[in-house]
């Protein structure tokens, strides 16, 4: 199943797209694991935690056109946790937006596809590598709405790590304070990159925090479709600033990943975890074309 950006009604009943969803998800995360595995580097991990909240945006909210990327009336989607980019790229070149092989691109001397996203590959917004501040670019972008009377959404992305920032925490209160229109997504997987994120700097209570400043809050199993599209449901009919915190786990689903206390954050698959990590997502390695820088 491969549904176009913008469509906000795909055909068939919610547990019809649902079911696509998942299998749809795991071809994504195949994609994630090659595409590191090929440039022998980059952030598996949190990509990986990422895919099914994203895969909702891009199939039931996000108003998008790969034709014209730099549409003045396009939703917003600032992908502030951009060290995580392979899950984007992934979208983006499934939904059309890039004519490049990931596989060929990310993160090689002089490609296309940046290990940080950055607006110079065609449906990014936003340019990453500095955490902290994408929650405040989206309040402009939000603001921005506001003045030119603009229909567009605002979508921001961050890592539960990033959380730790206090920019990040200046840009909840100016939202709650200017009841700006903006969804954020906190990917709440509770791990960054050398140790969980408790044992760094404790966010929690993480969903008081933002209730204090003004937000909505919603909180979900973020690898659950059903879960995702009952919070989308209420957070579609409410208006101000409004988060959804997205239980998730690093490395999803692939046990070696998942059980390292960074939850693999960064690294280069060795070939035996490339042939794993397909093997767990239910995909032959004999089958993958991919060549290792």
């Amino acid at each position: 199943m491969k549904n176009l950006p913008g469509n906000r009604a795909p055909d068939g009943d919610l547990d019809e797209r649902i079911e696509a969803y998942r299998q749809t998800a795991q071809e994504v995360r195949r994609d994630i694991v090659e595409m590191v595995y090929a440039a022998q580097s980059g952030h598996p991990g949190g990509s990986l935690s990422a895919v099914e909240y994203l895969l909702w945006l891009y199939n039931e909210e996000l108003n998008v056109d790969p034709e014209n990327p730099d549409d003045p009336d396009r939703d917003r989607l600032i992908y502030s946790k951009g060290h995580a980019c392979p899950v984007l790229y992934a979208l983006l070149e499934r939904y059309d937006f890039i004519d490049v092989d990931p596989n060929e691109e990310f993160r090689r001397l002089g490609g296309a596809l940046p290990g940080h996203s950055s607006p110079k590959v065609p449906g990014v917004e936003f340019p990453s590598g500095s955490l902290g501040q994408g929650l405040s670019y989206a309040n402009g972008q939000a603001m921005g709405a506001d003045f030119d009377d603009a229909e567009y959404d605002v979508y921001a992305i961050l890592g539960d790590g990033e959380t730790q920032e206090g920019n990040i925490w200046e840009a909840a209160m100016s939202a709650g304070e200017k009841e700006l229109d903006i969804v954020a997504i906190v990917d709440r997987n509770k791990k960054q990159n050398d140790l969980p994120v408790a044992e760094t700097m404790e966010i929690d209570p993480l969903a008081e925090k933002f209730e204090a400043f003004r937000w909505d809050v919603w909180e979900v199993d973020g690898h659950d479709f059903g879960e995702i599209a009952d919070a989308f449901e209420e957070i579609n009919a409410t208006d101000g600033p409004r988060l959804l915190i997205a239980n998730t786990v690093k490395g999803h689903p692939i046990d070696f990943m998942e059980a390292q206390p960074n939850g693999y954050h960064a690294g280069a698959l060795t070939d035996e975890e490339f042939d794993e990590a397909l093997e767990e997502l239910g995909f032959d390695p004999a089958t993958a074309e991919v060549t290792t820088k």
